[in-house]
């Protein structure tokens, strides 16, 4: 990618490299530096890139952790505007400032020259705050070298990505490389998986002491929530549930609370705006109750479960394909722990068969009379809408895809969007 800053260009491509070009190195170009080099380019590191840049106008917040980075980092960009700040926020759903969205999809944490970029953009819209969902693969590859973190945040570490990093244990090591310094940075306490520098380290919980710990929780119509602060009791209520979606706001309000100093309650008085995020636990229909969610791995499936355990749940999911297949038929296997039917589907097969992808599903689940395989996603959706007139208090969940806006197969793009399909099909079949 080629950028611009005062008349200066920038590429970590040689495809892009002009006489006056200076090339970005890093562990991912280096074995193109040759050409640079004989092409007489000026080159520097990635971690020498930020001398060219002065972000200490805006500050940054990054957030990490397997599941709830989205609606975490969404529910701060929230808050913050509702309290009358400039801010911008990057990950997964593009890059929104100002309550404007500027950039569409895009890698949760993009490569760091258009990482810098948007921070640049985000510093013209007068931005005070920059939010940003740190994925391990940039943690991996050192996409953030060179920013200074106002709060580093940290959601939980549970599995996901071992088609990138093999093992849990390096997943982990990866995930926790972002708390070893002594940048100030708010942690779950109640995360078994997390290790962290104490220095500068403030924490939310619901189970363990923490510095901001959720004393007491209840659900009906939404949930209510009574957070204790140094002695004192502050409370926030929001339509959201779920257990993991009181850990995302604790921890959002938190954030705030200790970038701003603003008083806690009227922090907390700003929850009740916050509206979800589009494809996480977001309710399509009423009735029949219809939920979409993106939950994709054996944790994120089992919170959603068991925010809906009160019901009959039909549940429809699939595997991502050429990632980790140890993770399959864990996921079957919570799946018929909960579901009362499930249906096996399609979700971005890649260049792997889908039925043998839904096989390894199959083989964590041991009875076969409450499952039933569709490849084509959208005729199972369908499906289990159908099925669910047959339960006395169902819910249908369809989950992994979230409000993706394609599925893939091969290295193709196909549209395909799960919220679309169950409006189209409740349309029709009323």
């Amino acid at each position: 990618m080629k950028i611009t800053k005062n008349n200066i260009s920038f590429t970590d491509n040689t495809n892009e490299l002009t006489p006056d070009t200076i090339f970005v190195s890093s562990k991912q170009n280096e074995k193109f530096l040759n050409i640079a080099k004989q092409n007489g380019n000026k080159i520097i590191t990635d971690t020498q890139l930020s001398n060219y840049f002065d972000f200490s106008n805006i500050k940054i917040i990054g957030i990490t952790g397997t599941n709830g980075k989205t609606t975490t980092a969404a529910a701060i960009y929230s808050i913050l505007l509702d309290l009358g700040y400039k801010v911008a926020f990057l990950g997964t759903r593009g890059l929104f400032v100002n309550d404007m969205k500027l950039k569409d999809y895009t890698l949760t944490t993009p490569v760091q020259l258009e990482l810098f970029e948007d921070i640049e953009l985000s510093l013209q819209y007068d931005c005070e705050y920059f939010i940003m969902e740190v994925s391990s693969h940039a943690l991996a590859q050192n996409r953030i070298c060179g920013l200074d973190f106002a709060l580093k945040v940290h959601t939980n570490i549970t599995r996901d990505h071992l088609d990138y990093h093999k093992t849990i244990d390096e997943y982990i090591n990866i995930k926790n490389s972002f708390f070893k310094d002594e940048s100030p940075k708010l942690i779950n306490r109640d995360d078994k998986n997390v290790k962290y520098k104490l220095k500068n380290a403030i924490s939310y919980g619901l189970d363990n002491p923490a510095t901001y710990k959720v004393q007491a929780f209840s659900f009906k119509d939404g949930m209510s929530v009574a957070l204790q602060y140094f002695g004192n009791l502050y409370t926030f209520t929001n339509d959201l549930r779920g257990t993991f979606n009181v850990y995302n706001l604790t921890c959002a309000v938190a954030s705030v609370h200790h970038l701003t100093k603003k008083p806690l309650q009227e922090i907390c008085d700003m929850v009740e705006n916050f509206a979800g995020v589009s494809g996480r636990m977001q309710t399509i229909s009423y009735d029949p109750l219809v939920v979409v969610d993106f939950a994709h791995t054996p944790d994120g499936m089992k919170q959603i479960f068991e925010s809906y355990k009160d019901k009959e749940i039909i549940v429809v999911f699939g595997a991502g394909g050429n990632r980790d297949k140890n993770k399959r038929a864990i996921m079957g296997k919570i799946a018929q722990e909960y579901a009362s039917f499930i249906y096996i589907t399609s979700d971005n097969p890649r260049f792997e068969d889908p039925d043998a992808i839904n096989e390894q599903i199959l083989q964590g689940i041991s009875e076969k009379s409450k499952v039933f395989v569709i490849l084509n996603r959208k005729d199972a959706i369908k499906n289990a809408i159908i099925k669910s007139k047959e339960y006395q208090n169902p819910v249908v969940l369809v989950l992994g895809k979230g409000d993706e806006q394609t599925q893939i197969i091969y290295d193709k793009e196909f549209p395909l969007n799960d919220h679309d399909i169950i409006k189209e099909f409740l349309n029709e079949y009323k």
